[in-house]
């Protein structure tokens, strides 16, 4: 059975969209009627948003592609360093870490041996940057020459294309054998297959054992522009005695990781002889704790715009009342009449404050379309796909929309107390 107030809720809800409508109406035609004053009063509203998004946007960017290549490592794999990944402190805590001892191939060799949790267990070091050649032609200047045993392959998601990965006699024989990776294949043998090749890095010769398949490019830059060449062969040629290596770790299993990371704790610590209770002298980090530091730092800064846009949007919303209570100054003849005829003081109010949500609004959207087009120039010269955060746009119109209610509510009430019969004697 149909309750008795239902029609007249429903004749409510009517009556106030109809009156929503009309505001806005009124507001938009308002708008258009004072075209220069509207535009410099949703300047500023304007330049608020536009900083928070175009901030965000390209944030947003920055942050997925920097995931990307962090995420670089294999799937329940972490990494031990001498110095730390990401550092954001002075230069008291960068002594700290100069002041380590190096990790070398004895340590990490220690953990090959000892550890029984790990599934895979490598390492890697950096030698050499430049330009690689072949008969046949040559690389740009940012080929990598990186030193790595076995283990390294499965921690770095290295998968062979062609040919095959290095194996344990080419380290312990210190071969001059390599994997080129994908780009750096192409660029020297840009016709047929590279394998049994020879190539030169640094002027000196390797053989071609295997191809890497391609990752492509993060942060503007190729993940494929290097080659591997077996550890032992790096170190016997560019030296041991002031290089820290990378130890390179791969888990079973995510429920085993917290289990495993342990287990490689104790042993450096045993190896490296860490005094008990005080702190690891060697860094250890995964694609979850880069990513988390990185987020950390983010949001400082995401914090930090907010905060400053904010003050832009109090500015442009003093600017907006400023406006209103103008605007309901010149308009005083129209309110006498709108209340004569027998305007309620509630429809005057929410005329001139959907007017101050729309005038907000409209700012609001343009600062929206400018802010991603700016923040995705990143995008654009990153060489990676666009970003919407629909989060931050969907709170940067929330914000226009209380901005206009908060700095139209004042205009509005007293736009609303206006005495009729004064009202329409005023000139």
């Amino acid at each position: 059975m149909t309750p008795p107030d239902l029609p007249l809720r429903h004749a409510r809800g009517s009556l106030l969209l109809a009156e929503l409508k009309e505001s806005a109406l009124m507001a938009l035609s308002a708008l258009a009627a004072h075209k220069l004053r509207s535009s410099l009063t949703l300047l500023g509203v304007m330049v608020g948003v536009f900083s928070i998004i175009v901030v965000m946007t390209a944030m947003r960017v920055l942050q997925r592609n920097i995931e990307t290549e962090l995420r670089q490592l294999g799937s329940h794999t972490f990494q031990i360093r001498k110095w730390p990944a990401v550092y954001f402190g002075g230069p008291e805590g960068f002594e700290k870490f100069f002041r380590r001892k190096n990790i070398t191939f004895a340590h990490g060799k220690a953990v090959i041996d000892r550890a029984t949790l790990p599934q895979s267990v490598g390492m890697e070091s950096y030698f050499w940057a430049g330009e690689a050649l072949s008969r046949y032609g040559t690389t740009p200047p940012n080929v990598r020459l990186i030193g790595a045993t076995t283990g390294a392959f499965p921690a770095r998601n290295w998968n062979v294309a062609e040919g095959r990965s290095l194996v344990e006699n080419d380290a312990d024989s210190a071969r001059d054998v390599c994997v080129l990776g994908a780009e750096v294949a192409r660029a020297l043998f840009p016709y047929g297959s590279p394998l049994g090749e020879r190539v030169k890095f640094d002027g000196i010769g390797y053989t071609v054992v295997g191809v890497l398949e391609a990752k492509g490019s993060a942060l503007g830059g190729d993940q494929d522009a290097f080659a591997v060449i077996p550890l032992t062969t790096g170190l016997n040629r560019y030296g041991r005695t002031w290089r820290s290596l990378s130890i390179l770790v791969q888990a079973v299993s995510q429920t085993l990781y917290d289990d495993t990371v342990e287990q490689v704790r104790g042993i450096l610590r045993a190896v490296r002889r860490v005094p008990p209770g005080q702190e690891d002298d060697f860094e250890v980090f995964s694609n979850d704790s880069l990513i988390s530091q990185f987020q950390s730092f983010t949001l400082t800064v995401r914090v930090a715009v907010a905060v400053v846009s904010s003050i832009a949007l109090l500015a442009a919303g003093i600017g907006i009342m400023n406006i209103m209570l103008v605007s309901v100054t010149e308009r005083t003849r129209e309110i006498g009449v709108r209340r004569a005829v027998g305007a309620k003081k509630r429809s005057i109010m929410t005329q001139f404050i959907v007017e101050a949500i729309v005038l907000c609004e409209v700012g609001g959207a343009l600062g929206v379309l400018l802010g991603l087009l700016g923040g995705n120039a990143a995008a654009y010269f990153l060489k990676t796909p666009p970003a919407i955060p629909l989060d931050w746009v969907g709170f940067g119109l929330l914000i226009c929309s209380v901005v206009g209610i908060v700095f139209g509510t004042y205009p509005a009430y007293k736009a609303a107390n206006l005495d009729p019969i004064e009202s329409l004697r005023y000139e």
